[in-house]
């Protein structure tokens, strides 16, 4: 026998979102309304890591740093997905290391690209 899906089956997932979200708020009021609120100017100078601040936080950085970290990012997430390709090695067979080597293949091109059009050469 086969049963539906209906919105009462829905109700208790519902429910437990009202009871997150209204965790979520009461907490911050309270936390707002009891909390301390002294500002002195200790505590309202930047603080990072115990080291105090020097020079102004908002001199620009070279894109090169932020095109760096995204295609650290881009490369990493895409090895991530060597790993459950590696776990199922033996059911996948021939075509799963064709796929794969297809994968990797795209991968290794796009470094290439990246290679050719100098993203990776600081000046």
């Amino acid at each position: 026998m086969e049963t539906q899906s209906t919105a009462v089956n829905y109700l208790p997932i519902i429910f437990q979102m009202f009871v997150a979200m209204g965790f979520v708020v009461v907490t911050m009021v309270v936390t707002h309304l009891i909390g301390p609120k002294r500002k002195t100017a200790d505590k309202l100078i930047p603080f990072e890591s115990g080291i105090a601040s020097v020079g102004n936080a908002r001199q620009p950085f070279s894109i090169k740093y932020f095109l760096v970290a995204i295609l650290f990012v881009l490369f990493d997430v895409e090895v991530i997905f060597m790993y459950p390709w590696a776990v199922n090695f033996r059911d996948f067979g021939v075509n799963g290391l064709i796929e794969m080597f297809i994968f990797m293949g795209t991968l290794l091109l796009g470094f290439i690209y990246i290679l050719k059009k100098g993203a990776l050469e600081w000046d």
